[in-house]
């Protein structure tokens, strides 16, 4: 396996560098198009500050659906919309854009849990002190709630590090290419335990270092 790695060096640095890059690049793109969703799906419902049932209903249905598609499913469902993008359907930038789309409702979802979390009293507080729905929503909702989505955007992360895997399965890049072109079609020895223990490695540094910061937010 020594061997392996050297012989390798260069190319799993940049699987691993793809591998970041698409994790990345597709969690920073899915939190701008699915935290403010999330938003607006918790504030639109019944109970919320600005009910609105049509809204609600309408963009509940469209999350409920992307969430539902498998994800290898998906890489093939958005291809024109991929190539419309990013110009080409293969490589790591590429494959951000079916990332994202698989991502951004989940990340909706994700938002809206972590604010129905804020305790009720805070909100009515706020409210019968004057603020007005900006104030609710930037000063008590989602400063409340700042630990859960830092919990939740580690999950994201490591969600999409398996997912960028299975997009380089399909031309993507990575270390799913890696595993795939090398391990299994040329049958290198080595390979794919190697490529597994730089997944694990990853996902492990993602997760204890989002846990660290949302316990530090915790006790503040």
């Amino acid at each position: 396996m020594l061997t392996v790695l050297q012989n390798y060096q260069d190319v799993f640095w940049q699987g691993t560098w793809e591998t970041i890059y698409m994790t990345g690049l597709s969690t920073l793109f899915a939190y701008l198009i699915g935290l403010p969703l999330g938003v607006l799906l918790f504030i639109s419902q019944a109970e919320g500050i600005s009910p609105s049932k049509p809204f609600h209903l309408l963009f509940g249905w469209i999350v409920n659906i992307g969430r539902s598609i498998p994800f290898t499913v998906l890489l093939v469902a958005v291809v024109p919309f991929t190539r419309l993008i990013a110009g080409k359907i293969i490589g790591p930038t590429a494959a951000v854009v079916p990332l994202v789309v698989a991502a951004a409702p989940f990340v909706a979802r994700l938002t809206e849990s972590a604010l129905a979390e804020v305790d009720p009293g805070v909100l009515q507080a706020a409210i019968c002190m004057g603020a007005d729905k900006k104030q609710i929503v930037f000063q008590v909702l989602l400063s409340e709630a700042v630990p859960a989505l830092v919990r939740n955007f580690s999950l994201t992360c490591i969600t999409l590090l398996g997912y960028s895997a299975m997009a380089g399965a399909v031309g993507g890049g990575g270390l799913g290419d890696i595993a795939i072109r090398y391990g299994l079609h040329r049958h290198e020895a080595g390979v794919m335990p190697i490529t597994l223990v730089l997944l694990i490695i990853l996902v492990c540094s993602i997760q204890i270092g989002f846990a660290r910061l949302a316990g530090q937010l915790d006790k503040k």
